[in-house]
């Protein structure tokens, strides 16, 4: 009976210690305050499960900066995106959530102050000739105007948190090419409304290189998962109208979600070395 209860507390301190060293690395593998900025592909719109207190920002649960958050446990997560946002409300507001023990941003913005809701309902509702002109327009903006625009954004990005990575995350492409039979929009409006996407991306790349921040290439990790695929992660003409074109949760799951995640580590990396 003397053995049995020694071995039994031997067991239990063993345990306790266990427990303890679990509970330290824990601790210690906590990640550093993420601080989550940007337009709608941020916040979640489209996604489901939406934070009540966030009104018509529709941040989501199910937004790749909550899927972050929860499986990475940073010391601090704030979580300002919100549907509809442009270059100045992060300029104007939401940087205000950063500082310098800020550990990680992450950014989707531009995509808004291209237009690129004006554009899907001018192709979804015009003509061929319609839609290749509202395109044209957008991609005049994004060529001209845009960059400068991204700038200030990266540049108060910078100033308000200077030690923080940041992953500056792109636009999917909204169209599988070649897409055969699919209803909806023509071949031509879909390539015209891809090429815009291809340009938005490359264009948010070099203004975020130019910054020395991390690119997270969204457009290659939903390949085979746009619309008329078979397989979506984007929603199509949906309702309510805000969710249409905008990734569903699978599209944050399985395409911003691991996108961010690769990214981080790469930049935390960088920034070690």
């Amino acid at each position: 009976m003397r053995l049995t209860r020694r071995l039994s507390l031997v067991v239990a301190l063993v345990l306790g210690c266990v427990l303890a060293l679990m509970n330290a690395g824990s601790a210690q593998a906590a990640a550093p305050a993420y601080v989550a900025l940007g337009d709608s592909y941020s916040s979640g719109n489209g996604a489901g499960d939406y934070i009540d207190s966030s009104g018509d920002c529709h941040r989501s649960n199910n937004a790749y900066p909550s899927l972050w958050a929860e499986a990475n446990n940073p010391s601090s997560f704030t979580f300002v995106a919100c549907s509809g946002a442009v270059t100045s409300d992060v300029t104007g507001s939401q940087v205000n959530s950063l500082s310098s023990s800020t550990g990680l941003v992450s950014i989707t913005i531009g995509g808004n102050d291209a237009g690129f809701a004006n554009v899907m309902t001018t192709c979804v509702l015009g003509s061929d000739t319609t839609c290749l002109n509202r395109v044209a327009t957008a991609r005049s903006f994004v060529s001209s105007t845009l960059p400068a625009r991204l700038d200030s954004v990266y540049n108060a990005i910078k100033s308000r948190a200077p030690n923080a990575d940041v992953v500056v995350l792109g636009y999917p492409r909204f169209y599988t090419e070649p897409s055969g039979i699919c209803l909806g929009l023509s071949q031509t409006k879909r390539t015209a409304i891809n090429q815009a996407a291809d340009q938005l991306n490359s264009v948010i790349r070099a203004r975020a290189a130019a910054h020395g921040f991390t690119y997270g290439d969204v457009a290659a990790a939903f390949d085979g998962h746009e619309l008329c695929s078979g397989d979506n992660w984007l929603h199509d003409l949906a309702l309510p109208v805000w969710a249409a074109y905008h990734p569903t949760a699978l599209g944050h799951s399985g395409g911003y979600y691991p996108v961010l995640s690769a990214n981080a580590l790469t930049s935390a990396r960088a920034g070690a070395a």
